[in-house]
């Protein structure tokens, strides 16, 4: 089980990587879609071969840029999930009855309309009242409360695809407009990156120790069960 533990530490380092690889192409996104409002700005209010050959090659650069940060925010979500799903399985062993959900719900909690409201939060709770010492297990932490909420702002606020509006601009006014939603967005997926970021290498280190027995030996079960329906949800 220690193996296991030391492997399960190398994917949360892989996720932190994946975390810092979508921030760096939230970043790059951004630069396109500036460089695309100052094409537009430079513009003459003419049309002709030029400007309209400078619109194309922004709008390109846009649109591939905007492909690769949708892809890469894809690949993260799952491998999340997966980190996710590796984690409840050094929670069974630490503190299996305080597992109040399934392991599918470490997937199915964010598919679901409604669910997916509270279930990521609920399952994450009690993966962290696993790592905590048996004599004080809560569920619940101001990191995971922040984070939990900059996921909900993100979701709220990035709807479907943010860089459309600002490919389809045509003048410096529609694409100010655009830039302006779309560099809110992206501030917003980079707190939740670097808020993940956190969670995940908190997490993953006191569940690593708390499997190799490294902070307080081995729980009492007794112990365990008194503050198993304790904490926040």
């Amino acid at each position: 089980m220690r193996e296991r533990a030391a492997a399960l530490s190398g994917l949360a380092k892989w996720m932190c990587g994946m975390l810092v690889c979508f921030v760096l192409m939230t970043v790059a996104t951004e630069v396109m879609a500036w460089h695309k409002y100052q094409v537009l700005l430079a513009l003459p209010l003419q049309e002709s071969d030029a400007s309209d050959n400078a619109r194309v090659v922004a709008d390109m650069w846009l649109g591939n840029m905007t492909g690769w940060w949708q892809a890469t925010g894809v690949a993260t979500a799952l491998l999340f999930i997966f980190w996710l799903w590796s984690m409840r399985s050094l929670a069974d062993v630490v503190w299996p009855q305080g597992q109040r959900r399934h392991t599918a719900w470490a997937l199915f909690g964010w598919l679901l309309p409604v669910v997916q409201l509270f279930m990521p939060k609920m399952f994450i709770n009690d993966l962290w009242a696993a790592a905590q010492p048996a004599s004080r297990r809560r569920r619940g932490n101001a990191l995971l409360t922040v984070w939990w909420l900059s996921v909900l702002a993100v979701g709220h606020w990035v709807k479907g695809d943010v860089s459309s509006p600002l490919e389809n601009a045509g003048n410096a006014g529609e694409a100010s407009q655009a830039l302006r939603h779309l560099m809110l967005s992206d501030a917003l997926c980079v707190a939740v990156a670097v808020l993940t970021i956190a969670v995940v290498r908190r997490l993953s280190g006191m569940l690593t120790r708390a499997v190799n027995g490294r902070r307080w030996g081995h729980d009492d079960p007794r112990t365990a069960a008194e503050y198993g329906d304790q904490g926040d949800r």
